[in-house]
């Protein structure tokens, strides 16, 4: 019986070439951008949550702030629960900043120096956006010793937002990617079932049970999805061979192979599965008249 039902299902490839064939190279390319929108969807989350670590903010400490307190101080902003790292910087280490970047030494002019000592404080990628940000600064301002606040990554929350909207314009292409692949599967099915109207009928009449007449079709869409999966599989293979030079000078770009050969392996299968057995959902062995 299992020979019967794969002999079958061979032989729906040669009734609806033309249709088995589309079906094919849309779940290829749907099974593409899935594998593709989700590197790029887990890469974009990398580099957002990257970005939101690396914003930084300045709390200048008030002159007359005792050294011996600086460990306080630290354990104090670290207690607020959204800093993962504070860093302190004298007033002698920012002289050396200052001439670092700008290559000027007021120290030439000036007998004294004017530049603050300060904490350069990270944040949590959980509490790094615009609306956290502002509660944390006037948290920040709250304490006693602090003399100024000062945030300047206005820049990076533009850039946080338009990675935001880029993942929603991934997720957006490939659903319609996936309507379309679903159509045509789904049209191929109810091809080869309309084919097919008169031998269903003569099953039915001799006793045909309705597995039999299912499981050839359904053994067919998964064989597509099978063989959209490998041909998948060779063209990801290429485009990671063309640009994985590329990718590996990116450290921020990271994820999980497993997972991204599991959603390939699964993907073609799949899809084609479900989509066969909504087009089946009619066929039933009651007898046309």
């Amino acid at each position: 019986m299992i020979l019967f039902f794969i002999k079958e299902s061979l032989r729906l490839f040669s009734r609806a070439k033309l249709s088995s064939f589309l079906t094919f190279v849309s779940t290829t390319i749907a099974v593409v951008l899935i594998v593709i929108s989700y590197f790029l969807y887990q890469s974009s989350e990398n580099l957002e949550n990257y970005l939101k670590e690396n914003i930084s903010i300045s709390v200048f400490l008030k002159d007359y702030v005792q050294k011996n307190k600086v460990e306080n101080m630290q354990e104090e902003i670290l207690n607020t629960g959204f800093i993962s790292n504070a860093e302190f910087i004298s007033k002698e280490k920012a002289v050396e900043i200052f001439i670092k970047e700008t290559g000027e030494d007021f120290r030439k002019i000036l007998d004294y120096n004017p530049l603050p000592a300060s904490f350069n404080l990270k944040l949590k990628s959980d509490f790094a956006e615009r609306d956290s940000v502002k509660k944390i600064i006037s948290t920040l301002e709250a304490f006693s010793w602090a003399d100024e606040v000062v945030y300047r990554d206005d820049f990076m929350q533009k850039l946080l937002s338009y990675i935001k909207e880029f993942r929603l314009y991934i997720v957006g292409v490939t659903v319609i990617i996936l309507l379309v692949s679903i159509y045509l599967v789904y049209s191929t099915v109810r091809l080869i079932i309309n084919s097919r109207t008169e031998e269903f009928e003569t099953m039915k009449l001799v006793g045909a049970k309705l597995s039999t007449i299912k499981i050839p079709i359904i053994l067919n869409g998964l064989m597509i999805g099978l063989l959209s999966t490998f041909a998948a599989g060779i063209l990801v293979y290429l485009i990671i061979s063309y640009a994985g030079g590329y990718i590996s000078t990116i450290k921020v770009i990271k994820f999980d192979s497993i997972q991204f050969i599991i959603i390939m392996l699964i993907s073609g299968p799949l899809l084609s599965f479900l989509v066969t057995l909504i087009s089946l959902r009619k066929v039933s062995l009651k007898i046309s008249t």
